[in-house]
């Protein structure tokens, strides 16, 4: 018993050395481990930065040089950089799928198709948007007025009706716009560029809707139609003037007369009327006129085109309206009649001059003493007390007058001195 009880200890001394053993080499490998670990951590710091970036991807490669593995990272994005850069034109992405869709614009590839009409679109997004187009969907609503949209951005831009704001300013002279196509356009009256050009008579225009509505004169399209008397125009404007006939509309009122005018550009014309000014000039003798179209008429004075004849009288006028106002004075028609008084006129120039006296309307004011008159000539008249100028001379003792009645009453004293010579 004793053997085996002394047997049995030995073999507990040798097993408590051999787990100590055990243990002791244990601890010496994960020291040797240990700094190893701490030996490539340095090593990782030291080659860290021994990066390979690509330039064209944005990507980022951390190779270890120990091991000669390679890790791949993705750049953390930044606002100041792009990583895909368009080839044609410069232009910078920070996405690749961006910049593919950039390149259509180059290639014109248009591979998303309407299904209803053909078009096509470099983008899947503008076909979804053109798509409200058939469907009639207007998903964007404005909050104040109700207005709806099918485009987000139509709809920020119509905000700019109730806030007021025009954040598009003009550098050269402070004029804002709610748009920036509306800015664009303006610049090109300080630069005078007119990139628009008809290709079948070559005129230039600066705005591409004023192309369009030129290229209706070569095509003879009028699209804009009257539901009352079914006249075609080829402008919007100028069937909304056409329709002030129907409605009696006039909605341009002068200041100065109180006249009012269905067209806006009549009532500039008329208020030459009071400025005295004629900005048309003609080339040829120096004459001025307060409308383009008398000017036009004028020109054929100087050219002898387009002469008018009168087959009564042989008497040959420069307008054909002019010629058909002066037949009426062969055939004794007065088609103009006032509506106030029913008294009748040959013409309607006539008839504008007759409804004054019913009116009161004084439109011709003189700009020195404000005092107006109902016709042209008077006020032509009444400028000879402000000049000084007497045009109408006595032919026998040479002695001038302002007005020609004052020149006819000197005349007569004339007369009676003659005859009471001979009476003598």
């Amino acid at each position: 018993m004793a053997f085996i009880k002394e047997e049995s200890e030995d073999m507990k001394i040798e097993e408590t050395f051999s787990v100590k053993q055990e243990d002791t080499e244990e601890q010496t490998e994960l020291m040797l481990l240990k700094g190893e670990s701490q030996e490539l951590n340095e090593m990782k710091k030291k080659h860290l930065n021994e990066k390979h970036h690509d330039f064209i991807t944005g990507k980022k490669y951390y190779k270890c040089s120990q091991t000669g593995k390679t890790s791949l990272k993705r750049a953390q994005k930044t606002s100041t950089r792009s990583y895909f850069t368009c080839q044609q034109c410069g232009k910078s992405f920070n996405r690749i799928g961006n910049l593919q869709v950039h390149m259509r614009i180059h290639t014109g590839e248009c591979p998303f198709t309407c299904q209803q009409c053909g078009k096509s679109f470099n983008e899947k997004g503008s076909l979804n948007v053109h798509m409200r187009i058939h469907t009639g969907e207007r998903p964007y609503t404005c909050q104040q007025c109700g207005k709806s949209f099918n485009r987000k951005g139509n709809l920020k831009t119509h905000i700019r009706v109730h806030t007021g704001e025009k954040p598009y300013t003009c550098p050269q002279c402070g004029k804002s716009f709610t748009l920036k196509k509306g800015l664009n356009s303006h610049m090109r009256n300080h630069t005078g560029e007119s990139p628009y050009i008809c290709k079948m008579c070559g005129k230039s225009f600066s705005q591409k809707a004023n192309i369009k509505t030129h290229m209706r004169i070569h095509t003879g399209e009028k699209p804009y139609i009257c539901v009352q008397c079914g006249k075609s125009f080829t402008r919007k404007g100028t069937l909304d003037s056409h329709m002030r006939s129907h409605t009696g509309e006039s909605p341009y009122t002068c200041k100065l007369c109180g006249k009012n005018f269905t067209q806006k550009e009549s009532l500039k014309s008329h208020m030459r009327i009071h400025t005295g000014e004629k900005p048309f000039t003609c080339g040829q003798c120096g004459k001025c006129f307060r409308c383009k179209e008398n000017l036009t008429r004028h020109m054929r004075i100087h050219s002898r085109e387009n002469h008018f004849k009168c087959h009564q009288c042989e008497r040959i006028f420069t307008d054909s309206n002019h010629l058909k106002n002066h037949i009426l004075t062969h055939t004794g028609e007065k088609p103009f009649m006032c509506h106030h008084c029913g008294k009748s006129c040959t013409n309607k120039a006539n008839l504008d001059i007759h409804i004054r006296v019913h009116t009161g309307e004084k439109p011709f004011t003189c700009p020195q003493c404000g005092k107006s008159f109902t016709l042209k000539g008077n006020l032509k008249t009444h400028i000879r007390v402000h000049t000084g100028e007497k045009p109408f001379t006595c032919l026998r003792c040479e002695e001038s007058f302002t007005y020609q009645k004052d020149l006819k009453r000197h005349l007569q004293t004339h007369s009676e001195k003659e005859i009471a010579k001979f009476r003598v």
